[in-house]
């Protein structure tokens, strides 16, 4: 089995919250890595979840690290052809903008599973066959 590595990382106060943003995108992530574990097995990918904590010094050094998902080592919106953009946030992150991702058009401060789903698909047949373009 090849494996697909996907790291999701957010803003983790000391008390150990995380803005409503991030949780929300945490549940979808862990939604979209078991749906892509059975969607990825016959090909014999495994995704392989990484959660990393990023502290407030961290994040104020650069705002955009939170809520940032890679997978194979390239952000979300370099597999889906979006950008990343960035939106006010609230609670643990301040007043701080916060990472948003643009894809098609449309903004998301909570990444949605099925953008999880594409990109990952679309990185497993690119760790398959490294001719396809990404």
């Amino acid at each position: 089995m090849k494996n697909l590595p996907i790291l999701w990382q957010r803003l983790v106060s000391e008390q150990g919250t995380t803005c409503p943003r991030c949780h929300s995108t945490g549940e979808e992530v862990q939604r979209a890595v078991e749906k892509l574990k059975l969607a990825l097995e016959p090909l014999g990918v495994t995704p392989e979840l990484q959660v990393k904590e990023i502290d407030q010094a961290t994040f104020i050094q650069d705002t955009l690290q939170s809520n940032q998902i890679l997978i194979a080592g390239q952000t979300i919106e370099h597999w889906l052809g979006g950008q990343a953009g960035s939106s006010r946030c609230c609670n643990e992150c301040g007043d701080n903008d916060c990472r948003t991702v643009e894809v098609g058009g449309q903004s998301y401060e909570v990444i949605p599973e099925e953008l999880l789903i594409r990109a990952g698909v679309i990185a497993a047949a690119r760790m398959l066959d490294p001719t396809l373009s990404a």
